[in-house]
């Protein structure tokens, strides 16, 4: 993965930050393109219960003003940003949880036994039997801690920083927030 550029932790806003991910996923996406069968159209992954932060959500609110105000959201179950024919109608401002679905994922969490340890996981369309993510190279998969440390940081300075929302409340009339969120790796 190229690290050129500054740290995550030094970025100091949401799209700066979406660019960094931008460029730091594209060599994943280039070194997974044999399994990755995200494209538009495929929407299995954008649900409802997608959430972020106060700060990405007033990054969608900037540049998606007039769909807020003057389109609908799509029905429950799927990702109120979802088209008719399943395609983002955020894509270029959508949230950082979108730029890197479908990827291999690393993170780490306490197990039953409160030890930290590194969960993985990966879109189902995208699991190769002959390469479980599992035992794929650590630097071939993301990583999920820096980024979310970054946007609770960015996020520190709202008046909620714990707050996450849905996407479906950014739509007038739709005022579903959700639980505070949980600490990052």
């Amino acid at each position: 993965m190229d690290e050129s550029g500054p740290a995550v932790t030094e970025l100091n806003d949401v799209a700066e930050l979406h660019r960094w991910i931008d460029r730091h996923v594209a060599p994943l996406e280039r070194l997974h393109a044999e399994r990755l069968q995200c494209r538009e159209g495929c929407h299995d992954c954008c649900v409802d219960d997608l959430t972020v932060f106060e700060v990405e959500a007033e990054e969608i609110r900037r540049h998606a003003g007039e769909l807020l105000r003057e389109g609908r959201p799509h029905p429950p179950g799927g990702c109120a940003f979802l088209g008719d024919r399943g395609q983002c109608r955020i894509y270029a401002v959508r949230p950082y949880v979108c730029r890197t679905q479908g990827l291999p994922l690393r993170w780490l969490a306490e197990d039953e036994d409160e030890a930290i340890v590194e969960q993985r996981d990966i879109c189902p369309l995208n699991v190769l039997p002959a390469e479980p993510v599992e035992r794929l190279k650590e630097e071939t998969c993301w990583a999920i801690g820096p980024v979310e440390a970054t946007l609770q940081r960015l996020q520190a300075d709202c008046p909620r920083p714990d707050l996450r929302l849905s996407l479906r409340s950014l739509f007038p009339g739709h005022r579903d927030e959700v639980a505070p969120s949980a600490p990052s790796d």
